[in-house]
């Protein structure tokens, strides 16, 4: 009877179906990654940022586009560099001879999807540029304050930082990113599919046949309905279990923020409302603390020198935790 209460109140029809339409459009082009892109439409319901990594070459600029493709949205795109210049992306004052005065001339970062391709290009100065945009939704420049047009997601690509010519992000940058999701090598079958399919489109331009799915106040109003899900007080009490247990776990000298709490409240929030449900279990917990944060916690360097990597101390904290009932 209690469920019947829930399916009434909360009408996940138009959300499922749009979900549905989206990840069969991105299925034309991507081979696999099924968790990948339940992550990144998670995220973008939840109104967080995310962050993908991987090596080059697999495929996540072309999934953070298609994604941005099927949001009717206003896309834009910034290629970080080394020499970057905060002004570069967050607009810069000019001076205007008919008026005698300075007007400002935004930057790329005013849009509805963002996509920030190899962040980790750019140095510290660069990074620190969208602290504020990023976790206020605004910008202050000269001393005018300048509001982000609902909705405001950026979607940003990395190179593991081990790769030639990248810098670490700070840590202040990678806990404003709901998710960081690791894409990975396809497997053997995935890379012959990949091969085929390309082989037989005969077309290097794979983005022109992408309709948009939603549009931007239809992302406002879904947002509303995640975030409105229902979630049990044992279902909060077990997330903060997970989190305060890696400010204390041995192996992390940083564990998550309170920040990181909220995250994996609203990403299970939107898995839930993926699967079909009004209300958040402990397998969506599970599923998303990972992703939460795996860039938000810091290994030991002993730990690290094992080969040890964040995602096994998550595992390890949430086996450690009770399941609630």
């Amino acid at each position: 009877m209690e469920d019947e209460i829930f399916e009434q109140r909360t009408d996940l029809s138009k959300l499922s179906a749009a979900v549905e339409q989206i990840k069969a459009t991105l299925a034309k082009i991507i081979v696999g990654q099924h968790d990948s892109i339940d992550l990144l439409i998670a995220g973008i319901l939840a109104d967080g940022h995310i962050l993908i990594e991987g090596v080059p070459g697999v495929a996540k600029t072309l999934t953070a586009k298609l994604i941005a493709k099927s949001i009717d949205a206003k896309y834009s795109r910034i290629q970080f560099t080394p020499d970057l210049m905060p002004s570069d992306i967050l607009g810069t004052s000019v001076f205007n001879p008919k008026t005698t005065n300075f007007e400002f001339k935004h930057g790329p970062i005013f849009g509805n999807i963002i996509l920030i391709d190899e962040i980790n290009r750019a140095p510290a100065k660069t990074q620190s540029a969208l602290f504020e945009v990023m976790e206020e939704r605004q910008l202050t420049i000269d001393g005018q304050t300048y509001k982000m047009e609902e909705p405001f997601t950026v979607l940003a690509t990395q190179n593991p930082v081990e790769h030639e010519g990248t810098y670490r992000l700070p840590e202040a940058q990678l806990d404003r990113f709901i998710f960081k999701i690791e894409i990975k090598y396809p497997s053997l079958d995935e890379e012959i599919a990949i091969l085929t399919q390309q082989h037989n489109q005969k077309t290097t331009d794979q983005l022109k046949h992408i309709q948009p799915v939603l549009t931007a106040q239809d992302v406002v109003s879904l947002r509303r309905v995640v975030l409105g899900l229902h979630v049990e007080e044992k279902i909060l009490v077990y997330v903060a279990k997970i989190v305060h247990e890696s400010r204390n776990n041995k192996s992390l000298y940083l564990g998550g923020s309170p920040r990181a709490s909220l995250a994996i409240i609203n990403a299970a929030k939107a898995l839930a409302a993926i699967k079909g449900r009004d209300f958040v279990t402990p397998d969506d917990v599970t599923y998303v603390a990972a992703p939460v944060l795996r860039h938000r916690i810091m290994l030991t360097p002993d730990k690290e020198m094992e080969g040890v990597t964040p995602d096994d101390v998550v595992a390890q904290i949430i086996q450690k935790i009770e399941v609630p009932r």
